[in-house]
């Protein structure tokens, strides 16, 4: 039976089926989309589906874009030379964040992962192959995350990449700001000595 009858059961269904949302939060966003002014309401469904009709992939780094190529990618600013691969468009927008890194990306949409099905073909690694033999690079930066998805992508694109004589190097891995040592994991703090530098 449905309690709140059939659009308001439709919507908690629907919102249900986000990443991260459980029917408790799902029926909280619903009513809160339901209080909405008319005029509200509708500019978050039309966002939905402008988000959903324009948003693409850009066709050299595989990011998500309303323009091909992306604004990075079309940046006469950007050092050409180094391109960081990254698991998702989020960890792209984490480092642009930083303000730090100049170069261009590659966005693989995942991480290689065969307890979940994810190979090497689910990715978007033959795009970024292809994309090195038209467009050389000096330096591949692999920036996937430091878990065991994450290091087994980096060392097959390593394994593929340095045959062909590019720069391979990976993100540095350690002791977070402000963390204490003595609740570090052992992996991040071999990690943390493996990964250090001259002061």
């Amino acid at each position: 039976m449905k309690i709140y009858g059939e659009p308001v059961s439709r919507l908690i269904d629907e919102l249900s089926r986000l990443p991260g949302i459980g029917g408790k939060t799902a029926q909280r966003l619903a009513f809160h989309i339901i209080r909405l002014p008319a005029e509200r309401a509708e500019g978050l469904a039309n966002a939905i589906l402008t988000a959903r009709r324009n948003i693409r992939y850009c066709g050299v780094c595989c990011a998500l874009t309303d323009s091909d190529p992306c604004n990075i990618c079309a940046s006469g600013k950007r050092d050409t030379k180094i391109i960081m691969v990254v698991e998702d468009p989020r960890d792209m927008a984490a480092y642009e964040r930083t303000g730090e890194f100049h170069g261009l990306y590659h966005v693989l949409h995942g991480a290689i992962s065969p307890m979940h099905g994810v190979g090497p073909n689910d990715l978007t690694i033959a795009a970024l192959v292809k994309r090195l033999q038209t467009s050389p690079a000096e330096e591949v930066i692999i920036a996937t995350n430091p878990n065991v998805e994450g290091e087994a992508t980096a060392l097959y694109l390593a394994k593929i990449l340095k045959p062909s004589g590019i720069k391979v190097t990976r993100i540095a891995h350690g002791v977070p700001v402000g963390g204490d040592l003595e609740f570090v994991d052992e992996v991040t703090l071999s990690r943390a000595l493996e990964g250090r530098r001259e002061i």
